[in-house]
């Protein structure tokens, strides 16, 4: 099984007299880009933060987010931001003197936005026991957020399998048209050449136009390219079902193998066009491209 880069996981938890809320999610990136946003209580504890999910996201464009919200209860016991009268009265009379064309109500507005007067109290530093209860979230909002990684990794695989075994009965399906290929190729050249000796009366060398033949024949055999793409399809569904070190997870940092993978594929399947000289066989080729193109866009999204 393998897990995707996109992923989302929410805890929470009762911190004090606040509601604590830890939220992650992620989307393709080829390396880990982290953007971790913390309430101002929290703000020292960053690089902890970091290296907690560091070691577990691996891979993604993640953002963090650690807050608090006020409980109901906490609110109607009054926990608000405070007026500094004195401060409101002093700058209140400052400006009704200096700018007396203002009304009351642009006063008033004016003054609070004043920073001495409406200011929030420096909030109190965590405690170790606050922080085992933040870690503790944290752990949670990871475990939601690889769940989520593992199901949509789920919904990827199937998608996979699905193109894979197409591309599959694809190449089965040029097996028809390649043996009668080669000989029709063969008798085509032959025809030529004996309308080509009849208008030049010449006689063509049997044993060198049987060895150019050979030569020239060998160069549209698809065999290895056939092979080749068989290997590559079972290593990508070898590689797609490979657990991880612990056996108990879904494996991750697959998505750059898949991709390269993939790559291999898409040379074959060229190679393949290039030397199928006969519609039928090129519009195979090109259905088998479709389906690889679809397959490369959703192996970005593989963690």
């Amino acid at each position: 099984m393998i897990q995707s880069m996109t992923g989302y996981g929410k805890a929470e938890s009762k911190l004090g007299t606040k509601r604590l809320v830890v939220e992650i999610k992620s989307l393709n990136s080829k390396q880990l880009d982290m953007s971790v946003r913390l309430s101002s209580v929290f703000r020292g504890q960053e690089l902890t933060v970091r290296s907690m999910l560091g070691k577990q996201l691996e891979r993604g464009k993640v953002d963090v987010a650690i807050y608090t919200e006020d409980l109901a209860d906490a609110a109607q016991a009054g926990s608000f931001t405070p007026v500094n009268r004195a401060a409101y009265a002093f700058h209140y009379a400052e400006l009704r003197e200096l700018c007396p064309e203002l009304t009351d109500a642009e006063r008033a507005l004016a003054v609070l936005r004043m920073p001495d007067v409406v200011k929030a109290d420096e909030p109190a530093a965590v405690t170790d026991e606050e922080w085992q209860v933040v870690e503790q979230a944290i752990r949670e909002a990871v475990e939601h957020f690889i769940a989520f990684r593992v199901q949509e990794g789920a919904a990827l695989q199937a998608m996979f399998t699905e193109k894979l075994d197409a591309i599959s009965a694809l190449l089965a399906e040029v097996e028809p048209y390649e043996k009668g290929r080669v000989e029709r190729i063969r008798q085509h050249l032959l025809s030529g050449l004996d309308k080509l000796a009849e208008e030049t009366r010449t006689q063509v060398d049997a044993n060198r136009l049987e060895q150019e033949l050979i030569f020239y024949l060998e160069k549209l055999d698809i065999t290895e390219e056939k092979v080749r793409l068989t290997n590559h399809i079972k290593y990508f569904r070898e590689t797609m079902n490979q657990p991880s070190a612990d056996n108990c997870q879904p494996a991750a940092g697959v998505g750059k193998k898949l991709g390269f993978i993939a790559q291999e594929m898409g040379r074959e399947i060229n190679t393949l066009g290039s030397k199928s000289n006969q519609s039928e066989m090129q519009i195979i080729v090109v259905k088998m491209k479709d389906l690889l193109e679809q397959i490369k866009e959703q192996v970005l999204n593989v963690l």
